[in-house]
Formats: C-alpha cells, sequence, structure tokens
C-alpha cells in the first residue's frame, strides 16, 4: 500500500534463472501479482513501469552448460527465449524484458562495483577454498560433491545436500570429488571482495524494523530474524569465469558473484527502457516495489539495499510484497525432478486458457504461507466459477439483449428499489477490490471482483427477465439495462486479474478506453448503443482431461523412483561349472493364452529347436497374448518340469526387470534359428 506521496512507481519482478524454462509456481509467486498491480495502476493512469529480465549467470548454468557438451551462452540463449514468450503468452505486461548478458548490464553492474569500490565500501579478505588442480580452476559449491555428513547420501553438492535438505559447506563433504575432472579437489587460499553487512545493521534495524511495520508478516518476520542473529560480511566476486568480470586490477578470473549482479539487472534494464531511468531510480518521489518468492526476500530486504544504501544516490524499496511457495499435488514444486506444470507445456493442453491459469493461482496464491495447487481445484474453480458465474451471468446479459433488443442498449425506465439497491453495491465491490489491490491482497481482490459477477447472477434471476417479457416488456428494459451496466463494470473491474477475458467482454460491449474511474458508473452504456454478438468466455473442463493431467504426473513420480533406485547388489559368486550347467536358448513362442483365474500367468507353448513345449509365466499384466506370439524368447531348458495352478510347466522364460518393474523380454538383436544356445 501507498504510504507517501509519489509521483511514479518502479515495479521489478525476480529474474527467472536462464537455465530451464518457467513454471506455474514462478507465476503464482512473482509475476501474476506484479502484472495484476501493474495493469491497475495502469487503468488508474499512473506513471507506472514494470521491469524484467533472465539472470543468466551462476554456477547452475555452467553446469549444464558442461554436461550438455555447449556454452554457457548457448543455455541462456534458448531459455531466455522460452522464458520471455512465455510471459508474453500469459499477459504479463514487462515495459522491459532484458538480461543479465547484456552489453548495458554489464557496464552498470562493473560502475555499480567500481563506485563502491572506490568509496572503501568493501572489505579484501583472504580464504581457503577447493581447487581442482587438473582443472586448474578453483570450484564454486555445486562443482564440489561428496558423501553428506548428516544422512550419509552419495552425490551432495557443496552447499546442500538434496537427499536430506541440509544446508552444508564445501569443506563438510567426505570425499569431495570436483565435477570437473573426476578428481580430489586440494584446499588453496583465494582472495574476495566482501559486503560488510554487519555495518549496515544500524541502517536496517531503523529502516525495516521500525519503518516498515505494514510489510506482510512474512517478509518482515524474515527480515527481522536475519536482523536478530547479526548480519556477515557477504562475498561479492567469487571464482569462475562466467560472469560479470571483477573490475580491478588482480582480479583475474574472479566475476561478480551472481547475488550482487543479479539485483544490478534492474537498473540496466531500466537504463535499457529510458533515457530517463534515473527518475525511477534516484527521485525521491518514486516508489520502487519488488515481487519476489520468500527465497529471494533477504536479498531484496536485507543485501541489496545495503548495496543501495553504500552506493548513496539511490531510493530505497517502498515495499517487497513477496509471496510463499507454490506446491504442486502436496509435494514441492522440483525443476530438477520434473515435478511442475511448464507454462509452454500448458498451453498445448489448454489452448486459449492463460486466464483459467491465472484465475486460479491468484484465488489460490500463497500470499502468507505456502499453498498448494491441484489439477481438481483448477478444474473445479473453472467450471463453477468462471464458468457458471461469470461467463454464465455475461452470457446471459449480452444473449438476451440480442433475442430482446437485436443486440442494442434498451433503455432504463424507473427503477425500484431492487434495482437501485443492486446498482448502490457496485460501488461497494470496486471499493473493497481497491482496497485489497493497495494492499497486495490478491486473493480477496480477485474474490471481491467475481463477487460483482454473483451480483449479477442474483439479479438476473430474481428479476427472471425472461418470463415477464410476455407481461411487462418495459420493466424488462430496465433489468436488461441495468444487467449490461453491471457488465460494463465488470469488463474493468477484472482486467488485471483476467486480461483476455475482459478484452472479450470489451469487444461484445463495443468499449474501449476504459479507465478504473469508470468503475462504478451505473449509466455506462448509453441507450440504443449497439453490442455485439456474444463470444463463449469459458467452457468446461472434463473429468478426462484432468485425469491425463493426473497420470501424467503420476508417471513422473514412478519415473524418479526409478531414477533413484538403486539396483540391487550382485549375488554371490558361483564357480564356472555351475554357470555351464544352465542349457539357455533362443525359443520362439508359437501360442500364448491366460491361465484363466489368474491375472499374472499366461500359458506358452514355445518352440524350442528341441521340441514343442509347455511355460508358464508371470508375464500378463505387461503383455497380451495376441502381441507375443512370434517373439522370440530366451528360455532355459533344462530346469526341472514343476506343476504351476495344475499345468506342468517345461522351463523358465528369461525377463529383465526394470527399478519400476516393468518386465522385458531378453531376445535376440535380429531373428535366429530357435534352439541356438545362449552361452
Amino acid at each position: 500500500m501507498k504510504t507517501g506521496n509519489f509521483k511514479r512507481t518502479l515495479v521489478t519482478t525476480a529474474l527467472p534463472y536462464a537455465n530451464g524454462p518457467v513454471h506455474i509456481g514462478h507465476l503464482a509467486g512473482v509475476y501474476v501479482p506484479a502484472d495484476i498491480y501493474v495493469r491497475y495502476l495502469r487503468l488508474k493512469k499512473e506513471d507506472v513501469v514494470l521491469i524484467g529480465g533472465s539472470d543468466e549467470h551462476g554456477v547452475p548454468i555452467t553446469l549444464k552448460a558442461k554436461n550438455e557438451g555447449i556454452t554457457p551462452q548457448d543455455v541462456v540463449d534458448k531459455f531466455h527465449g522460452i522464458i520471455k514468450k512465455s510471459f508474453e503468452d500469459f499477459g504479463i505486461t514487462f515495459d522491459v524484458y532484458s538480461r543479465t548478458t547484456s552489453k548495458t548490464h554489464y557496464e552498470t553492474a562493473s560502475e555499480f562495483f567500481k563506485t563502491l569500490y572506490d568509496k572503501g565500501e568493501f572489505i579484501e579478505k583472504e580464504s581457503e577454498q577447493y581447487y581442482d588442480e587438473e582443472a586448474k580452476q578453483f570450484l564454486a559449491d555445486r562443482y564440489i560433491t561428496g558423501t553428506c555428513p548428516h544422512c550419509k547420501s552419495e552425490g551432495a553438492y557443496g552447499d546442500q545436500c538434496e537427499s536430506c535438505g541440509t544446508s552444508l559447506n564445501a569443506t563438510d563433504l567426505i570425499n569431495p570429488v570436483s565435477v570437473i575432472s573426476g578428481s580430489q579437489p586440494i584446499i588453496k587460499t583465494t582472495k574476495h571482495w566482501y559486503l560488510p553487512l554487519d555495518k549496515h545493521e544500524p541502517f536496517l534495524k531503523e529502516w525495516i524494523l521500525e519503518g516498515h511495520k505494514e510489510w506482510k508478516p512474512n517478509v518482515y518476520g524474515q527480515c527481522k530474524s536475519w536482523i536478530d542473529l547479526g548480519l556477515q560480511p557477504r562475498a561479492v566476486s567469487r571464482d569462475l569465469d562466467w560472469g560479470v568480470p571483477v573490475p580491478v586490477e588482480g582480479a583475474d578470473g574472479k566475476v561478480l558473484y551472481v547475488w550482487f549482479d543479479a539485483p544490478i539487472g534492474y537498473i540496466s534494464a531500466t537504463k535499457e527502457l529510458t533515457p530517463e531511468w534515473e527518475k525511477y531510480w534516484k527521485d525521491p518521489e518514486s516508489r520502487m516495489l519488488h515481487f519476489i518468492g520468500k527465497d529471494n526476500i533477504v536479498f531484496h530486504c536485507i543485501v541489496f539495499p545495503s548495496m543501495l544504501k553504500a552506493e548513496g544516490s539511490y531510493v530505497l524499496p517502498e515495499n517487497v510484497p513477496a509471496n510463499e511457495f507454490l506446491n504442486l499435488e502436496g509435494d514441492k514444486i522440483s525443476t530438477s525432478r520434473n515435478w511442475a506444470v511448464w507454462l509452454h507445456e500448458y498451453l498445448l493442453d489448454f489452448k486459449d486458457k492463460q486466464d483459467v491459469l491465472r484465475y486460479t493461482l491468484t484465488a489460490n496464491a500463497p500470499e502468507t504461507k505456502d499453498n498448494d495447487f491441484t489439477w481438481k481445484d483448477f478444474q473445479a474453480r473453472n467450471n463453477n466459477e468462471l464458468v457458471a458465474i461469470l461467463g454464465n451471468f455475461v452470457n446471459r446479459a449480452v444473449v438476451l439483449t440480442h433475442k430482446y433488443y437485436d443486440g442494442q442498449v434498451p433503455s432504463c425506465g424507473e427503477m425500484n428499489d431492487y434495482d437501485k439497491e443492486t446498482l448502490n453495491e457496485i460501488p461497494a465491490i470496486v471499493k473493497r477490490v481497491e482496497d485489497a489491490l493497495d494492499a497486495f491482497r490478491f486473493r480477496e481482490a480477485v474474490r471481491e471482483a467475481i463477487n460483482l459477477a454473483r451480483l449479477g447472477n442474483k439479479y438476473l434471476a430474481d428479476c427472471e427477465p425472461w418470463k415477464l417479457i410476455k407481461t411487462d416488456a418495459e420493466r424488462v428494459k430496465t433489468i436488461m439495462n441495468i444487467a449490461l451496466q453491471i457488465t460494463a463494470n465488470l469488463a474493468i473491474l477484472i482486467e488485471p486479474f483476467l486480461p483476455f477475458t475482459a478484452k472479450k467482454m470489451q469487444n461484445m460491449l463495443n468499449l474501449d478506453g476504459l479507465t478504473w474511474d469508470d468503475c462504478g458508473n451505473l449509466e455506462f452504456l448509453e441507450a440504443d448503443k449497439a453490442i455485439n454478438k456474444p463470444e463463449l468466455l469459458f467452457e468446461k473442463i472434463e473429468d478426462e482431461t484432468i485425469q491425463a493431467q493426473l497420470d501424467r504426473l503420476e508417471q513422473t513420480k514412478i519415473d524418479n523412483e526409478a531414477a533413484n533406485k538403486v539396483a540391487a547388489p550382485a549375488k554371490d559368486n558361483i564357480e564356472f561349472d555351475d554357470f555351464t550347467k544352465m542349457d539357455i536358448r533362443v525359443g520362439t513362442i508359437i501360442e500364448a493364452e491366460k491361465v484363466a483365474k489368474t491375472k499374472k500367468l499366461l500359458q506358452l507353448k514355445v518352440d524350442t529347436g528341441i521340441d514343442q513345449r509347455t511355460v508358464v509365466s508371470g508375464i500378463a499384466e505387461f503383455f497380451k497374448p495376441e502381441e507375443i506370439i512370434g517373439k522370440q524368447v530366451s528360455i532355459l531348458v533344462n530346469l526341472a518340469p514343476r506343476k504351476i495352478r495344475g499345468i506342468e510347466s517345461q522351463g523358465m522364460i528369461l525377463m529383465a526387470e526394470d527399478a519400476t518393474g516393468q518386465l522385458e523380454f531378453v531376445s535376440p538383436a535380429s531373428e535366429i534359428k530357435p534352439g541356438s544356445e545362449i552361452r
């Protein structure tokens, strides 16, 4: 909310990391809330800019490049394009969407560092870090893996064990190994520059703990916790060859740490947007807002403000309305486990349904605590709210206008008390939406906006114009005029939340150039104004569509379990003579049928080259009898016969079983004569 008189507003959004696409967690936590707020301010004709861009430096990008055999620039070029298009597809209206590999950014970040360096705002100190002698470079935390000292899992990184979630120092790892060369690293001394956050602690206490008690409790609480624990100097450089080079002598092979580099991206992006960038960043009458997720609170509330304060000429953030995390079907969203709904994939399955997702994520936003996205909730909100409430009301109002008045707005006659009561509720709803938006309570705001559609539905249901048209045509004109006035107000009120739907509604009503000041207008549409034919706003989402998404997630879970499952240890050694006792041959299945009253068993007739014999095999859950006739298999022909469900089985078909339990035949790569020995 506003806490002073400002001429303009600068809104920044966390820079998504350009080593993968963006998912619904990003959209819910940062970009939809920011877009809602900026659209709202634009409707109010305020001076506001929305700044975004891709974060393109850091170790995860270099790791991805190394694993794929490409350059870091190749990685960020690919994902910057995917991310940028996803935001455009979902109507996120950035005034500029830049990137931290731009020339402007390199210059801006270097100048910012040099200013602080020249003012003596950094401290230099040496530390011991792991060094790869084969690769001849210091190792960032993510370039080191080893055994976790807590849970003993292999493959823990130098900063965190992903198995148990414990934060680590690289030197904590047992048997550390360099990801680059596979060799064991050594400890070596290196020099870096640090921002002394402890020096800024008194300022932060006064500025945040005393001056911004209106911040969201989750934001204020995290800041207070960090400050109360005592702040420590934080390195602003690191040994790496990918990033903005540290612009001082003696800093060869060192770049700006990504946490220092990235927020300066907001400044460089604004420079790219306008030559008047300083009015947004340095004028005390400018208000700066950071929209971020909770994992970035410390950087935007403590670290970046300390950088700006040390530089001396920049405004500080007025508010940081950070959200918590969005989970998916009860589990934490994870890009490494592919446990996510990717934005670019969503639109393949739900074409032109951007607003359905925007609505669901807003109505269920993780504003003060983690929340959960479920496909069933997505379906319910679409079918029960967007279709049954918003879409139903607008459709009835427009369809009946075309049916009764050839698409022209009827004149409003004398109103009764119920008419006046209904119309008077419009400004009250608008005010509630406005108050919620000003306080960054987007869940409440969208609920109130939809309440206007509820009001319209109730009004039409109570008045029943489809019945009155036969007995009191003049009264119906008034009813339909009021219904259309509600629709017109609704077309403005939902625009920040559902921009694609609002545009359709405004097209239907033949309206353009609408502003927030038009909200609450009770005589919006003049009599005899022509409106266009109705257009379907939403359609019902069927159970099978949702089940397909749930099935996809279930398969992801199975794949993850299989990937994490350790192969069974080898059995005890046997003598060669024991192996030679087994007579394994190629056979061809010539008949197959299910064994009655069983789920798992098939009765097979196999041509072994020696004879044709019956084999009972537990593969019925994986193969249909008709599909495997003619299949060549490996069969142990000298296994002693035994009866299974009353059928004598004369051998064993050899199968391969993966970590998920899926069975596959062990078969020759090309057809071979039955009876050929396997040895």
